[in-house]
């Protein structure tokens, strides 16, 4: 990942979990819909987000909040598991966010995305091997990241095979990981050891 650069020490310094406030379990319990349509990823041997969650622990009530719509975007979109995770990682690389890449780099091979699509995303839509449907999904977070806007050419595209649901689903997802790549890289939040 290039252009502009995450500092490189925090800003905001992580708690560790014995310091996590009380009110941190119900931020987190958030991330929980009433009706989940993906399920959970599983937890064993897996990175533990501890540096991010960690400082969102300074923050309980706005981590409770954003987990309430970041609960809907992981667990009840109606977009498949695969195209949510191209979504992502594409927000990843046009924001440089190395912490978000790497953690989404993770969930897109649980949703059989191999290691070559998850490189070929920094290469954008037009780059061979999309479906016309990936490519404009691609294209639509090139365009909201940068005039906060699907076009129409795309949209239509997009139209053709989602529904309206998944049509909102979808910018709001890209809206969901351009705010947190914001704050990851604002906050300083640095990868993780079982990240790297």
């Amino acid at each position: 990942m290039n252009g502009g650069r995450t500092p490189e020490r925090p800003r905001l310094e992580p708690l560790a979990p014995q310091q996590w406030p009380p009110e941190m379990r119900e931020a987190l319990a958030a991330l929980e819909p009433p009706d989940p349509r993906h399920p959970r990823p599983v937890r064993e041997g897996r990175p533990k987000a501890r540096n991010a969650l960690g400082t969102l622990a300074r923050y309980p009530a706005l981590t409770r909040a954003y987990h309430t719509f970041n609960g809907h975007v992981l667990f009840a979109s109606t977009l498949s598991v695969r195209q949510r995770e191209l979504l992502v990682l594409r927000v990843a690389v046009l924001r440089h966010c190395e912490y978000e890449h790497a953690q989404h780099a993770v969930l897109a091979a649980d949703a059989g995305i191999s290691p070559e699509e998850v490189a070929r995303v920094a290469d954008g839509p037009q780059a061979a091997g999309w479906s016309p449907l990936e490519r404009a999904m691609l294209a639509a977070v090139d365009e909201l990241i940068a005039d906060a806007a699907v076009a129409d050419g795309t949209w239509a595209a997009l139209a053709e095979e989602l529904d309206e649901h998944q049509l909102m689903d979808l910018v709001f997802t890209v809206g969901a990981y351009e705010v947190l790549a914001m704050a990851f890289r604002s906050f300083g939040v640095q990868l993780d050891d079982d990240l790297r």
